[in-house]
């Protein structure tokens, strides 16, 4: 990390890796000496030099950043001594090049309409434009956050969450069973993105319905109910559907940030603790893979676009493919 020698890199690394400082100093000490061992000091200068950099990256220019794809979570830790766990919000994306983007990061006292809105008007404000998509749990405080601000972009519930809402309306006995037609409904085949995959979706759903709702009418309400929102990946490239329908990506990071940040002996208090989450996230981000970006693809992506934020523009093309057709 620029700002800091190669022994505090060092120490960052290790942390990012999960080791306790205990782990971190014997490792050191066998390497480099006795010498090595970490003062209270050395650790101060590393925590300030996270907290540095995590405060110029919370405050960068997103105005370059154009999304396809926003993603939004949020993990709960311990900020504070002696409070419970709070929520810090997280939000990633997949630009329109198909590369991961980690966008922004920030601590919340609740996982609130008020929350949610601060964070995404903060993101808007610095330039961040409206993705094609949205994806997220079904929360009602983050949805309304989000369609407030990118009204023009779609938004979907991550299919992950809602197969757990799903099942935890089903028996024990039955839940394999549902569980297996639930997912049934979103494999649609060779069918085209689009109209024709979203039809297969709603004829599937309607099989599951039929098959399940006398025995779990709530189960099923959480299906048909948000069909829509549940069914709106399939109008994007086909093979970014298994990408796109769940935040899994994110929620299996912060899993990580979790266990990571436990082993760490000395969290001063929230600015620490947010510069180390944040110095995880951000080398995991480095790894994440983006999406295939085919010539089909960016076609129906850029189509998109236009129908989503373009739609006098989207409308006019459509109606002289018909003018012509005719």
């Amino acid at each position: 990390m620029t700002g800091t020698n190669a022994l505090e890199s060092l120490v960052i690394s290790g942390w990012v890796r999960g080791l306790s400082d205990r782990d971190i100093e014997a490792a050191l000490a066998e390497v480099l000496g006795p010498e090595a061992a970490l003062s209270r000091s050395t650790v101060s200068r590393i925590c300030a030099a996270i907290g540095a950099e995590f405060a110029a990256w919370r405050a960068r220019e997103l105005s370059e950043v154009r999304l396809d794809h926003l993603f939004l979570d949020a993990s709960h830790f311990k900020l504070h001594p002696g409070a419970p766990a709070e929520p810090v919000l997280a939000a990633w994306g997949i630009d329109v090049d198909g590369k991961p983007v980690f966008v922004g990061l920030a601590p919340a006292a609740s996982e609130s309409t008020d929350a949610w809105d601060d964070f995404l008007a903060d993101l808007a404000c610095r330039g961040l434009g409206a993705p094609l998509l949205g994806i997220s749990d079904g929360a009602a405080g983050l949805t309304g956050a989000f369609d407030r601000a990118f009204p023009a972009s779609l938004r979907r519930r991550c299919l992950v969450h809602r197969a757990r809402n799903v099942l935890a309306k089903v028996s024990a006995h039955d839940q394999p069973q549902v569980k297996a037609d639930f997912w049934a409904i979103f494999d649609v085949g060779d069918a085209e993105p689009g109209d024709q995959a979203i039809s297969v979706a709603r004829r599937q759903a309607a099989a599951f319905a039929a098959t399940w709702k006398a025995r779990y009418p709530s189960a099923v309400a959480c299906v048909t109910n948000d069909l829509a929102s549940l069914t709106v990946h399939l109008r994007f490239p086909a093979e970014h559907w298994h990408r796109i329908r769940h935040s899994n990506l994110i929620e299996r990071t912060f899993g990580e940030t979790r266990r990571r940040t436990k082993v760490i002996g000395r969290l001063p208090g929230e600015t620490s603790c947010l510069g180390l989450v944040w110095a995880v996230l951000d080398r995991a981000s480095r790894g994440w893979r983006g999406l295939t970006m085919t010539p089909k693809a960016l076609r129906l992506l850029q189509d998109l676009r236009r129908q989503l934020q373009n739609p006098a523009v989207a409308e006019g093309v459509i109606n002289e493919a018909v003018t012509a057709a005719a």
